[in-house]
């Protein structure tokens, strides 16, 4: 696999230094350009001022790329939907036509991992969707946590799926979800789930969940571990109205007959446009509160 990394990631790993992966869908699928690119840059930012070193990942030219530069991060953002969305079974197509790609959960954990990288830093992981009983439609980022030697942080599983399928699939998968200073399962814009649902095991600091990481690693046990971490308090969303916002969406997509890798972004996009933006804001601050978060873990797991 052609894998390139950026220099300043690459002198990081060697150096035993905290590196924080970042994925850029959100950058070309998540929101309009140059919001996109502004976000990019504040969260590589924030990775930075926590005493870490960013490392956006994309696919140049059919090149795998663990460590974006400015002018790559621009680009990406200009193009926005016009680069496909990679999961790992698109990855060996984009990368003969030697295109550009923009990587998901998924195949950031894949490229993530054959750099070294073991932390990355989401908005929320893919998972079961809603109605997946006759669907089948399960996302690709679960069999990656369950194969692939990388820690995510983000704010749980996206809102728009079915939360109960998708943890008891990370649960036959064996892949921890931890709670960031809380026992509930966080629900993206929400700080809890509307079903009750709880973690694995709530970590009180980030030594707590630098521990566990390096636990599972010592022990050889293959699979991602998912650190959940709530959206501030200032940002979150009333579950009622978010329940309600995306059972209208889905409703719409249904109609519209969307399906498979087109569903996540209309629908974020479609929330996004009921609730006026105010769901742009809650992912951009709640992605945001993960890279300060996961920047502490990480730095925290370069001392063990």
């Amino acid at each position: 696999m052609s894998i390139r990394v950026n220099p300043e990631v690459q002198k990081a790993l060697d150096e035993g230094r905290p590196v924080i992966a970042l994925e850029s869908t959100i950058i070309s699928h998540g929101m309009p350009y140059p919001q996109n690119v502004e976000t990019a840059n504040k969260v590589e930012q924030i990775i930075r001022d926590h005493g870490c070193v960013p490392a956006t990942v994309g696919i140049v030219d059919g090149v795998g790329v663990v460590g974006l530069n400015k002018e790559e991060i621009e680009e990406m953002g200009k193009r926005g939907h016009s680069i496909p969305k990679v999961s790992r079974r698109d990855l060996p197509i984009v990368m003969a036509e030697k295109s550009w790609g923009a990587t998901t959960v998924a195949t950031t954990m894949i490229l993530a991992s054959k750099a070294g990288v073991e932390f990355f830093v989401t908005g929320g992981i893919g998972g079961v969707h809603r109605g997946a009983q006759e669907t089948f439609d399960i996302s690709a980022d679960l069999e990656e946590l369950q194969n692939t030697n990388v820690t995510v942080i983000c704010a749980g599983a996206k809102a728009i799926l079915d939360l109960r399928l998708t943890m008891e699939v990370l649960e036959t998968k064996g892949v921890p979800v931890l709670g960031y200073q809380t026992e509930d399962l966080p629900a993206f814009y929400c700080r809890k789930n509307s079903d009750g649902l709880k973690v694995d095991y709530a970590v009180k600091d980030p030594e707590d969940a630098a521990r566990i990481v390096k636990a599972k690693r010592d022990l050889g046990l293959t699979g991602g571990i998912l650190i959940t971490n709530p959206i501030p308090e200032e940002y979150a969303m009333d579950n009622a109205v978010i329940d309600k916002v995306i059972a209208d969406a889905i409703k719409e997509m249904d109609e519209k007959g969307i399906h498979g890798k087109e569903c996540t972004p209309f629908l974020l996009a479609k929330v996004a446009e009921i609730t006026g933006g105010n769901s742009l804001n809650a992912n951009i601050h709640l992605v945001f509160n993960n890279a300060a978060v996961g920047s502490e873990i990480a730095k925290a797991y370069s001392k063990l």
